[in-house]
């Protein structure tokens, strides 16, 4: 259990953090300098990409 926890819980960050990043590339989220430029929205898909990565790496490394 020991790497596995962390990598979870950063995964799960970095999910929620690519979400907010959209929201604002999208301009559904205003206020910041980062709202209306679809950029963030971009890269806010490859930080979920790589989120939802590290929380497969955590669960596969918890069955074995």
């Amino acid at each position: 259990m020991g790497a596995m926890l962390p990598r979870l819980i950063v995964g799960v960050v970095l999910c929620l953090v690519g979400a907010l990043w959209i929201a604002q590339g999208l301009g559904a989220v205003e206020g910041s300098a980062m709202s209306g430029h679809g950029i963030w929205a971009i890269l806010g898909v490859a930080v979920i990409v790589g989120g939802l990565a590290l929380i497969a790496a955590g669960a596969r490394r918890s069955r074995s």
